[in-house]
């Protein structure tokens, strides 16, 4: 007699053992037999919902819409370190902008690129839809956890394993066990939360899963903290960081929870109230004391502040509790590089690499510490093992850019130059390239290329078509002087108008280099 295991308790054993797509699997033949069979159903759901899920403490990555269409600002005009979204000045011994390379709002690049920091984004428009990836969303946040969450089609081909829309919440909020279930399927696989409660109908169509949350709480009698905090997160995925805060704040008289002070502490930051985050994080380091996740917030601020002395202080207290944290190591060791000291950034980065860290990144970071440690015997092969792990156009133009500082470095400007070229071969976009390589075109007498490649650094549509247009203006100028007035005369006049006409254009302030060309000669433009 063959002795079989019960299908519910394998499908259970698949999920504690994270293989849910058999627990899935599983559960959908006990579903065909028995439709009613509430055990599978829950399970099914958990993992469904694990297969897809997303911690929200780390996911916050702000859309362009977000940043554009942002109506919770307090005050326009921030006071000077006290907003996250205006350039810092650089505090205490902090390298200044000239040693440690800044984004274009002002925040220093990090040494480990996180969604919340501004490192590796696209600052402009034409930067972000230049290509056709989704990497960064144009619009709000909303829309990338549904991309995220539909990354793959999880139900059944046929039609959807539950069907919201014949969903009665109200049966369901009633029954603690099933709608925690229900909710996280709804909130992290569907992404329907654009439903507050049947209080503000007036506000949102009556979607599913924040009624549902809502009707929970109120049959818990508003005493259910998990609850409070599935509200929260709600709310701020809707953009009601106000809403989002009193929830966050009502769930910590309940139960004091790590995970709610860092959601509680992801508001004040979008809400550009740093020092108020911090509050919150210290606040909850007096009841869970030496806390990892707590420790790592307040550094990650403290480096967007450029604070770097005080956020290499709270690294130093993560690696004392976590000596493995990956993130720590990376930035105590990028401060060390950016302040002199590439002997003792090396320790940093060749213990990531002793902890199996094995990126193209960490290879590079490795050779321009060699570099600048005078350690050449390691220089050019940490170079060659990041060209053998790059991914992407992007990397490769990096680790060739830096390969062209190495060049530089030794005075071999030939291979500099190759060096440049080759960066831009792979990522035509890249500035840094493109200046240096000007510095070299300036060495060797070509001026003219000079300008060219000067002009292509910023905003080189912008550029042509502001050309564009005084040209226009200066050829409909000729031609109402070319009869009237003698040529000393028109000289004269043509520049004062040229004056008035860039005042009136509004030329951009970077271009001023364009405009005294244009002053010296003005008849050079039109010919």
């Amino acid at each position: 007699v063959s002795i079989t295991m019960d299908p519910l308790f394998l499908a259970w054993s698949s999920y504690r053992r994270r293989r849910f797509q058999r627990c899935a699997d599983i559960c959908s033949k006990l579903l065909s037999g028995s439709p009613y069979d509430q055990a599978a159903w829950s399970l099914k759901t958990r993992a469904l919902t694990e297969m897809v899920y997303i911690d929200e403490v780390e996911v916050d990555q702000e859309g362009i819409a977000d940043m554009m269409l942002d109506e919770s600002s307090i005050a326009q005009v921030a006071r000077p370190g006290t907003s996250l979204r205006l350039p810092g000045t650089s505090q205490g011994a902090a390298p200044t902008p000239a040693v440690r390379p800044m984004t274009q709002s002002g925040r220093p690049v990090t040494g480990f690129v996180r969604p919340s920091t501004l490192s590796g984004r696209p600052e402009t428009m034409e930067q972000a839809i230049r290509t056709p990836r989704t990497a960064r969303p144009v619009t709000s946040a909303s829309g990338r956890f549904v991309r995220l969450g539909t990354a793959s089609m999880l139900t059944n081909p046929d039609e959807p394993f539950i069907n919201l829309s014949r969903l009665n919440l109200a049966k369901y909020g009633k029954r603690p066990n099933l709608s925690k279930t229900l909710f996280e399927y709804i909130f992290h696989l569907e992404n329907d939360v654009k439903n507050v409660s049947r209080h503000y109908m007036f506000l949102f169509a009556r979607l599913q899963a924040l009624d549902l949350a809502a009707l929970a709480t109120e049959h818990a009698q508003f005493k259910d903290w998990w609850w409070k905090v599935q509200l929260g997160k709600c709310y701020y995925r809707l953009g009601l960081h106000r809403e989002a805060e009193k929830q966050f704040r009502s769930a910590l008289t309940h139960q004091e929870f790590v995970d709610t002070y860092l959601y509680l502490a992801k508001v004040y930051q979008r809400l550009d109230q740093p020092i108020t985050a911090l509050n919150v994080f210290k606040q909850g380091l007096d009841h869970f004391p030496a806390e990892v996740t707590l420790l790592t917030g307040i550094a990650r601020i403290q480096e967007e502040m450029n604070n770097m002395i005080s956020a290499t202080e709270y690294y130093k207290e993560v690696l004392k509790q976590d000596n493995t944290h990956v993130e720590a190591i990376a930035c105590i060791g990028s401060n060390h590089f950016y302040t002199d000291q590439p002997e003792i950034a090396l320790r940093f980065y060749r213990r990531l690499l002793q902890m199996g860290v094995f990126n193209c990144q960490l290879y590079n970071n490795l050779g321009l510490c060699c570099f600048y440690a005078q350690q050449y015997d390691m220089t050019l092969s940490s170079f060659e093992r990041a060209l053998a792990l790059v991914s992407s156009d992007e990397e490769q133009a990096d680790i060739w850019y830096n390969l062209g500082h190495v060049a530089v470095g030794i005075g071999d400007l030939t291979l500099a130059y190759q060096c440049f070229k080759l960066a831009l071969a792979f990522h035509n976009n890249h500035g840094e390239a493109y200046n240096n390589l000007a510095v070299l075109e300036l060495r060797k007498g070509r001026i003219e290329l000079l300008k060219f490649i000067l002009m292509y650094i910023y905003s080189k549509h912008f550029t042509s078509s502001t050309l564009s247009e005084i040209k226009c203006y200066l050829k409909l100028i000729i031609e109402l002087l070319a009869d009237n007035c003698q040529r000393l005369v028109s000289e004269h006049l043509f520049t004062v108008l040229v004056i008035s006409l860039i005042l009136h254009i509004g030329l951009h302030k970077n271009h001023v280099v364009y405009s005294q060309i244009i002053l010296q000669d003005p008849w050079l433009i039109v010919q």
